[in-house]
């Protein structure tokens, strides 16, 4: 039979290499990156490091939003791209689908090692604005920051792909 100072051995030897591995996986997580892309600005949220909440990271012009994507991604880890796919509440394209549809294209060419997939954001702006309402935002400062929507429904965005995935 061992001893108990055997057994507290292999016990505190077990959980340091539990401990290692569990180490090694969170420093091989990227985060992941949502875009709710508009004709003018476009909204951005990220994870994270342990994908588990999202959270706002900044609205930019879009014209602008290719060189602040390098940048970010030459400062962050980013294990992928969850861009909004808009459509109409009943299912069909929305007008601003071939501007995202061309974006996914420059993206997959001009940085193909950083995948980019679509989730649908039916609905997102709507809760995005009762969000800023609920959360006691002033109107003055709505009115004055129009990004922040954007801003807020990227993050709805990624949050619910993040619990989609959960669910898998």
């Amino acid at each position: 039979m061992p001893s108990a100072a055997a057994s507290s051995i292999r016990r505190a030897t077990l959980g340091c290499c539990l401990r290692n591995n569990v180490s090694n996986q969170i420093d091989t997580l990227g985060r992941i990156l949502s875009i709710d892309y508009g004709k003018r600005r476009t909204g951005l949220a990220v994870t994270d490091p342990l994908q588990i909440i999202a959270n706002g990271l900044a609205t930019v012009e879009t014209r602008n939003l290719m060189d602040f994507l390098k940048k970010y991604l030459a400062q962050e880890s980013v294990e992928k791209i969850v861009i909004g796919k808009p459509t109409q509440p009943n299912g069909t394209p929305s007008e601003n689908l071939a501007r995202v549809e061309a974006f996914v294209k420059r993206w997959q060419k001009e940085m193909p090692s950083v995948p980019i997939v679509y989730y649908d954001e039916r609905f997102t702006s709507v809760l995005a604005h009762r969000a800023i309402i609920e959360g006691g935002v002033k109107k003055k400062t709505r009115r004055e920051n129009k990004g922040l929507v954007d801003e807020v429904s990227a993050t709805i965005i990624l949050q619910d792909f993040m619990n989609s995935q959960r669910r898998i």
